[in-house]
């Protein structure tokens, strides 16, 4: 299992400056940190109303969704799989939210139980299919993708019969939710939202499981080697089922957040575009798209990089389309970072 943990280098004693930096390439999340710092750095130069409180609040509102799903894809990648239909069930939950309160009367609470709920179906449905058949997980979780776009979106409108459903508000336990999921405080001059606190309780709850628990071993274990994990009595399927609904209780909480900071949920086309920006963010963070390798650290990390590049583009004035080529940009870097990291480690003898 490749860890964060520092491997031991053999025989040999190197000098500590080389020791020093071959420890920090073991880890999957430096990369990412070195190019925050960097990208933190220029922006600040480029657009200092960047460093304000305002600045910060609107990189958080952007990091912290973000965050949450690429985290779950990390843990998703690390074994080994993908998942593109996160995005999709980050629109797909909220409708089924919002039509259960406001076209079937239900209270907030046991809407939001019952759109978990159905969360948690597609994920096992996604889990047992990659399982079962051998199906490669990208095309099972992009046909899932479709299968829920044309669904929210066709049965949204026909149901309630119109393209936005507001006025929830009104409904018994929203106040209740909305305290949970849509809470915000001023701090100087700024206004945070609670997302921020549920993108960090994420990220810690799922560095301690992949470090501290056997669920994590197994994580690693199906990324790294799958086949001889299931030799040794790894329960790799019962793990690959658990991280999709993990991927797909992320896109519930999104969504979520979402539908109670604005009390409405407007219809609109999720692309594959949006699906991929957790894929890409895990991967700028440090995950290897063979598995067994990465960090939930390093994915939050890569989306606090992800949103100061976008709000700083947008805060200095520069065409929008700069994002995507410095994205595509970064997105290589990783690559090729992970790769030589990858190779040394395989270089290390480890204990």
């Amino acid at each position: 299992m490749i860890s964060d943990r520092l491997p031991s280098f053999g025989h040999a004693r190197p000098a500590p400056a080389h020791r020093f930096l071959s420890r920090a390439l073991a880890r999957p999340s430096v990369p990412a940190v070195v190019v925050l710092v960097l990208v933190v750095v220029f922006f600040w130069v480029q657009a200092p109303a960047l460093s304000t409180n305002a600045g910060l609040a609107g990189i958080l509102d952007v990091a912290a969704p973000l965050g949450i799903g690429a985290v779950a894809v990390a843990l998703l990648l690390i074994a080994g799989q993908f998942d593109l239909s996160v995005g999709v069930m980050a629109l797909g939950s909220p409708l089924l939210t919002a039509m259960l309160i406001g076209e079937a009367g239900w209270p907030a609470w046991p809407a939001l139980l019952a759109s978990l709920l159905a969360a948690l179906v597609v994920g096992v449905v996604n889990g047992v299919l990659v399982v079962n058949t051998g199906l490669p997980s990208f095309l099972v979780t992009l046909a899932t993708f479709l299968v829920l776009q044309g669904t929210a979106l066709a049965g949204f409108e026909v149901v309630a019969g119109s393209t936005q459903v507001g006025g929830l508000d009104a409904a018994p336990g929203w106040n209740s939710a909305a305290a949970v999921f849509g809470s915000s405080a001023e701090l100087g001059g700024a206004r945070f939202h609670v997302a921020v606190l549920w993108w960090v309780a994420a990220t810690a709850l799922a560095t301690w499981a992949l470090w501290r628990t056997r669920f994590g071993n197994a994580v690693f274990a199906s990324g790294g080697a799958r086949t001889a994990a299931r030799e040794l009595g790894v329960p790799v399927r019962r793990t690959t089922v658990a991280l999709f609904c993990l991927t797909a209780t992320a896109g519930w909480l999104i969504g979520t957040l979402g539908l109670f900071r604005v009390e409405s949920v407007p219809l609109v086309n999720p692309g594959v575009g949006t699906a991929l920006d957790f894929l890409v963010v895990a991967v700028i963070g440090g995950c290897l798209l063979t598995g067994g390798y990465g960090s939930a650290i390093g994915a939050a990390v890569a989306a606090l990089l992800y949103a100061v590049a976008r709000q700083g583009i947008t805060v200095a004035g520069w065409d929008p389309r700069w994002f995507q080529t410095l994205l595509g940009a970064l997105l290589l870097l990783a690559l090729v970072a992970n790769g030589v990291v990858r190779r040394r480690l395989k270089a290390v003898p480890r204990s």
